[in-house]
């Protein structure tokens, strides 16, 4: 499968699709310009997916991704979930408020959202990717039936093959520097921790699938190194965020511009899965010792409750600012300029056929 000729790109950029950041500007205004863009749906029901799919198709005849999260459902438990809020009073407090009595499943999986399926079946959208896990077979078949490409978030070879058994038609390799949500299938199994150049070679020798290589690639060299490697295109989320088109806030842009003082670093605390975040006030209390987490998307609920408190008391510390270890290469500039540029460093590096 020729992937690229497949998708109608010129370019072989991806841009991930970063629930909460992503926007159908965004991947239109990538699109357009030879990527291909994407949204995330995973965090809204089949009404929001369906006002963005269309939204992003009113904007770009080219092909774009449209990503779900396939993550197991979440399993209720009151006590730790009531655990977890009282441990996090205190912060809720520090900003003249108080936790939540209750935490929600603040959106379905995709395993169990017929809706969501129903949706993507009907505007049949060029590309779906899946995070978190793999669809269920009956999902792959009624997505390929109305002629949708299908990748999958895998971050290792056992992974990849389970991805293969049911029907996906390319990988992306998740490396660990990648920013956001970590795309283990289970989080509670050993995660090798796999960094992106490795896991794209392996990927690229072991499984008869394409590979996208994605985490920590920020511009053209970057896009070079995966391509050696076997690649066919590469995912960029981070390089992207400080994009105009995005719909990344204040404190998010802000934190960008101090990462190389800050760091990043993989936590649990926000979400109730580990994801990779810049460092900040929320990240640093999640490094201490902790009760475990309530299981997401149940932990996300107070996560967001905390940081809209932090807000509106003027402190912008505690939001999901999710980034990979590349974010201090980050660049601020329109998305078509910034697939352009890094289009024009390929080239010059790397004369493409």
């Amino acid at each position: 499968m020729d992937l690229l000729q497949t998708l109608g790109l010129s370019l072989p950029i991806i841009q991930a699709p970063m629930a909460g950041v992503s926007t159908p500007e965004l991947a239109a205004a990538v699109s357009n310009a030879g990527g291909l863009g994407s949204i995330a749906v995973g965090a809204t029901d089949a009404a929001g997916a369906r006002k963005m799919i269309e939204s992003t198709r009113a904007k770009t005849d080219r092909g774009f991704q449209v990503n779900v999260f396939a993550h197991s459902p979440a399993r209720r438990d009151i006590a730790r979930e009531q655990a977890w809020l009282n441990v996090l009073r205190p912060q809720f407090e520090r900003f003249g408020t108080a936790p939540p009595t209750h935490l929600r499943v603040i959106y379905k999986s995709f395993l169990e959202d017929e809706a969501m399926l129903d949706t993507l079946a009907d505007l049949a959208p060029p590309v779906v990717s899946f995070h978190f896990g793999l669809p269920k077979q009956n999902q792959v078949e009624v997505l390929k039936q109305h002629g949708c490409v299908l990748l999958a978030t895998v971050t290792s070879l056992k992974e990849a093959r389970a991805a293969e058994h049911v029907g996906i038609d390319a990988l992306v390799a998740q490396g660990f520097e990648a920013g956001g949500h970590r795309g283990v299938f289970d989080p509670e199994e050993r995660d090798d921790c796999l960094g992106t150049l490795a896991l794209t070679r392996l990927l690229a020798c072991k499984s008869p699938l394409p590979v996208i290589a994605a985490g920590g690639i920020m511009d053209g060299a970057g896009v070079r190194a995966v391509l050696e490697l076997g690649a066919v295109a590469a995912q960029l989320g981070t390089a992207f965020v400080a994009c105009p088109e995005t719909s990344a806030d204040e404190g998010y842009r802000a934190a960008l511009s101090r990462v190389p003082q800050m760091g990043t670093v993989m936590t649990r605390a926000i979400s109730g899965r580990p994801a990779r975040s810049l460092a900040n006030r929320f990240t640093e209390w999640g490094q201490g010792d902790r009760p475990m987490a309530p299981d997401y998307p149940i932990a996300y609920d107070a996560g967001k409750a905390l940081n809209l408190a932090a807000k509106a008391a003027g402190e912008l510390g505690f939001g999901a600012q999710w980034a990979g270890q590349g974010a201090p290469l980050v660049r601020a500039m329109p998305a078509a300029k910034l697939v352009a540029t890094i289009g024009h460093e390929l080239r010059r590096i790397r004369p493409m056929s």
